[in-house]
């Protein structure tokens, strides 16, 4: 019939879109970001990732609501850095479109004592620690708080760094119920064919009944 097609990315929280285009313009993609808008996808420690690669899509700008009513950590946690956390994952292309890649496991969620703890957090303050290059966060079984939480860290080369230590570092700069009741220390992660640190497989080594419990 002669009429243009448009496709588009956003969510309620950000007015319903922040990238928009013709969709002849790049089949398959969700367009360009818009003037005013600023769309920056992240990994799992909230680093901005390079073109060409999956990461969780941010966004900031007018059209990004202001909060959940009465849901303060929830707020915390998808505002982090002055950015608003989607849960989406996406990629730009060389020429600034936006793939949607697909929605961001949410089963990461952990629930020690019933509270919600997020594992980028919790990750994001162990790396505070100068020892520590990489971690990974889970839910392992407890059985005081039914799930635990536990960091797989590799320390940088040279580092030595107790379990305890790192336990006590977190605690004293989050909430601390969101503090690793367990830590383990190893010299490398599984990874995907991207390189990133294989969750699944890691959780799957390093997951089961932990020594104490």
């Amino acid at each position: 019939t002669g009429g243009t097609f448009y496709v588009l990315y956003g969510q309620t929280e950000t007015s319903c879109l922040a990238t928009f285009g013709p969709y002849n313009d790049r089949p398959g993609a969700a367009g360009r970001t818009l003037p005013l808008a600023e769309v920056r996808l992240v990994d799992d420690y909230d680093r901005p990732v390079p073109i060409g690669e999956v990461g969780e899509i941010t966004m900031k700008g007018p059209m990004v609501f202001k909060g959940y009513w009465n849901l303060p950590e929830d707020n915390e946690y998808t505002f982090r850095n002055g950015w608003h956390h989607t849960g989406d994952l996406g990629r730009f292309d060389e020429e600034g479109f936006l793939w949607y890649a697909g929605r961001k496991p949410e089963k990461e969620l952990i629930k020690p004592g019933g509270e919600n703890v997020y594992p980028a957090e919790v990750e994001k303050t162990i790396l505070e620690h100068p020892a520590v290059t990489e971690t990974v966060v889970f839910g392992v079984p407890d059985p005081k708080w039914k799930e635990g939480i536990k960091a797989v860290c590799i320390l940088k080369e040279g580092e030595q760094l107790q379990s305890r230590e790192l336990i006590e570092f977190v605690g004293e700069r989050i909430a601390r119920y969101k503090k690793p009741q367990y830590v383990e220390f190893v010299d490398r992660f599984p990874r995907l064919d991207d390189g990133s640190p294989d969750r699944a497989k890691i959780k799957e080594l390093y997951g089961g009944k932990q020594e104490g419990s």
